[in-house]
């Protein structure tokens, strides 16, 4: 492991830097077990392995009779019909056919099935339209999984088919990853609650809710949530409460260099400053610190600048601590489709619509990108990475964007 940087909170780092520290420190979470089909979204902890073959019997896999492939002409039909479910033994003779449904075992002596479509009845007995070979439309036993083949390894999203295989296989319960607790904290006295109406200088606290939904979109579990007030007694108290109730503590707001800015000052009273500032756009206030095991992101109070950082910077670690291998966004390159003007110190992402045309993949942005603009985050699926630069980007320049949502058609 490299070196835990403890820098000045007024220092700045690269965002390589950056996010290396933060996923140096970040913890798995400890597992559980639970019944799978209450696991939605849940990343396992363990490999599942088949416990016995699949299918533990040769079963038929379509409606129609069951023969000897050796046979040849029609065939005698028994007065017997198998369908899916138990099975009393049974013996398919030298000339003899029975009827067998989809699913159901094939008796011994048969090794082969034929489709109903290719047969006629006749005087109790089946004539086939062609000769069949041996094992046709029959699933050997062990023909989708092997005992001892792995079935779901650690580390894997369990979704609608993962649980369907853990069910199969007989586990009704399994090793889950922990989701993280998070609380979200907004702090300003501009604040008011959506439903308020701002007065004079104020406004609706939009980052707490939209905070609140990109965590649980991570996987994490917001267990408390507030606002402060900018002022020390406020900011220490709420803290002390979301520190108490959860694993990782989300600011907003307080983490410049105003004299209103009491974020850092309090993190360095609680606990250790990891970074506090970021060679970042938007975002350069941003601050990470640990307060005992707990992980503390101060995110800028600027909406954009609050959903870009919780983007970069901590999706990646919430994805970690609830036990996800890969917690990055897929990273493509793109052509984009108008002239970009990039920051000339900073790298920057750029909020954009990617999509296909052509058989490429091209974007464009979503407009204005100031950091108070939310509405640049709005149908966005992807932040282009824009290094700094003194001259403006052409139209057709290729560049590395993050994808944060589907690609769309042309």
């Amino acid at each position: 492991m490299r070196p835990i940087l403890t820098a000045s909170p007024y220092e700045m780092v690269s965002v390589d830097l950056a996010i290396s520290t933060i996923l140096d420190l970040t913890p798995v979470l400890t597992t559980g077990q639970v019944a799978p089909w209450t696991a939605e979204g849940r990343i396992l902890a363990q490999d599942v392995r088949a416990d016995a073959p699949l299918p533990a019997e040769r079963r038929s896999a379509v409606d129609g009779y069951a023969v000897r492939s050796e046979d040849r002409g029609s065939r005698r039909l028994l007065d017997e019909e198998i369908a899916a479910g138990p099975f009393d033994h049974l013996q398919v003779g030298a000339g003899e056919a029975v009827r067998i449904m989809t699913g159901g075992v094939v008796p011994d002596g048969a090794d082969a099935v034929v489709m109903v479509e290719e047969t006629r009845e006749d005087d109790g007995r089946v004539h086939l339209d062609r000769d069949l070979n041996g094992g046709a439309n029959v699933h050997r036993i062990g023909n989708d999984l092997e005992p001892g083949q792995l079935v779901v390894a650690a580390g894997t999203v369990l979704g609608p088919a993962e649980i369907g295989l853990l069910a199969t296989v007989g586990a009704a319960h399994v090793a889950v990853h922990r989701r993280p607790r998070v609380a979200v904290l907004a702090t300003g006295d501009e604040l008011v609650e959506p439903w308020e109406t701002p007065s004079t200088g104020c406004v609706r606290d939009s980052n707490r809710y939209a905070l609140i939904a990109a965590v649980r979109e991570a996987g994490g579990e917001v267990v408390w949530h507030g606002t402060a007030r900018d002022e020390e007694s406020d900011l220490a108290e709420q803290a002390d409460q979301a520190l108490s109730a959860a694993d990782v503590l989300i600011t907003s707001g307080g983490v410049s260099m105003g004299t209103r800015d009491l974020i850092k000052p309090l993190l360095e009273s609680l606990g250790t400053i990891h970074f506090g500032r970021v060679n970042f756009k938007p975002g350069k206030p941003l601050t990470f610190a640990s307060v005992g095991s707990k992980l503390v992101f101060g995110l800028p109070g600027y909406p954009v600048s609050s959903l870009v950082t919780f983007e970069v910077f901590v999706r990646p670690a919430l994805l970690k601590m609830g036990g996800r291998r890969s917690v990055f966004r897929p990273r493509v390159e793109v052509e984009i489709e108008h002239e970009v003007r990039p920051d000339q110190v900073r790298p920057e992402y750029q909020r954009a619509v990617v999509r296909w045309q052509a058989g490429c993949l091209v974007a464009r942005t979503t407009g204005s990108q100031g950091s108070s603009r939310l509405l640049s985050m709005q149908g966005a699926n992807a932040l282009l990475e824009i290094a700094p630069a003194d001259h403006p980007l052409p139209a057709g320049q290729r560049v590395p964007a993050l994808l944060t949502g589907p690609i769309r058609n042309e």
